[in-house]
């Protein structure tokens, strides 16, 4: 169905504009309880194999949405029915901010990928925990995505993260600290080794002044070099943090079957989708390798079939999340994904 209706429906819509009205029309579908209960009953595999302990966390399978798709807590509970094991919410910034001006995403349908230049458009993080203080009975794990606003100069970022941190503490079952969007200007020079110890040790002293601390993560961008990954490793070590969600989008534009010239026009943005599979799992191979596999990695980036899923977890991956195979394939991915894990 989705395929052959709502995809080629959406696809003559821009991209925001048709992620605006997907979302909404699927968030009022799931209010329906006999139509709840009909997506949650198709999509939903429960077999004992796909469950993961981690981080003092259970996931009932290892399949979750990335960040980015529900930045402000409006559909994860709609989106659960789709038979997601975890739902990363954000990124949230202190103060609600507008983003970069429209148009800011951009399918490239021959590549099966996106560019986005969204600019962390949210309402802010007290609007987040209004809408997560009503969520009850949830069977699902749910992540919060934290950065800064773009008005915070890069010497004050830690104080964003913590802010972000405190609100959200009661409502999330993890942290992921996010400083490799490239869509906030000078963001990733935080993910230099000064001001990124700077900001995890922020966090980690204020999650471990809490009574039961939460898991902190850090999500990494696919452009680091070996050298900038051996500096990731070394501050996950020595900041006590849990792991890390390798990867973000890429700012690189190579190699692409989309022309320059569209390329060109589209203009600046963080590519993601099947263009930064194969980097993405480089990039988890390589931190899992260095470390003997004792680290923890989320893996993202391009996951568009079960046979993608799997390389990631070949890779050294313990759980996956997907986005743009979502815009892609449809939600039947989460399906084939969880159902190939169990074969």
């Amino acid at each position: 169905m989705y395929k052959a209706l709502i995809k080629p429906l959406a696809f003559r819509l821009s991209a925001e504009k048709a992620h605006s009205i997907v979302t909404k029309s699927f968030l009022t579908l799931g209010k329906i309880p006999i139509l709840r209960s009909l997506i949650k009953s198709y999509f939903d595999v429960n077999h004992p194999s796909l469950k993961r302990d981690f981080l003092g966390l259970s996931f009932k399978n290892p399949v979750g949405l990335a960040a980015g798709f529900d930045k402000d807590g409006k559909y994860y509970k709609a989106m659960s029915l789709l038979g997601f094991g975890f739902i990363e919410i954000g990124t949230v910034t202190p103060k609600g901010q507008n983003g970069n001006p429209q148009p800011r995403l951009f399918r490239l349908p021959k590549d099966e990928a996106l560019i986005n230049r969204m600019g962390f458009n949210n309402d802010g993080v007290e609007a987040l925990v209004t809408r997560l203080q009503k969520a009850k009975d949830l069977d699902f794990i749910i992540g919060g995505n934290i950065g800064k606003n773009k008005v915070t100069p890069n010497e004050n970022a830690k104080d964003d993260y913590a802010i972000c941190f405190e609100a959200l503490y009661l409502y999330v079952d993890y942290f992921v600290v996010n400083v490799s969007s490239p869509n906030t200007p000078n963001l990733r020079a935080l993910q230099d080794k000064g001001p990124l110890k700077e900001i995890l040790r922020t966090v980690q002293d204020i999650n471990q002044s809490k009574t039961n601390p939460k898991p902190i993560l850090l999500k990494i961008a696919p452009d680091l070099t070996d050298g900038q990954l051996d500096d990731i490793i070394e501050i996950v070590e020595a900041t006590d943090i849990d792991g890390v969600i390798a990867t973000n989008t890429t700012i690189a534009r190579s190699p692409l079957v989309t022309s320059q010239n569209r390329i060109e026009e589209i203009g600046n943005g963080g590519l993601s989708g099947k263009p930064v599979q194969d980097r993405s799992t480089a990039v988890i191979r390589y931190l899992s390798e260095k470390t003997n596999g004792s680290l923890f990695i989320i893996g993202v980036g391009g996951i568009n079939s079960p046979a993608s899923a799997k390389a990631k977890l070949d890779a050294g991956a313990s759980l996956i999340q997907i986005y743009s195979g979502l815009v892609y394939e449809g939600p039947s991915l989460i399906k084939k994904i969880n159902q190939s894990l169990i074969e």
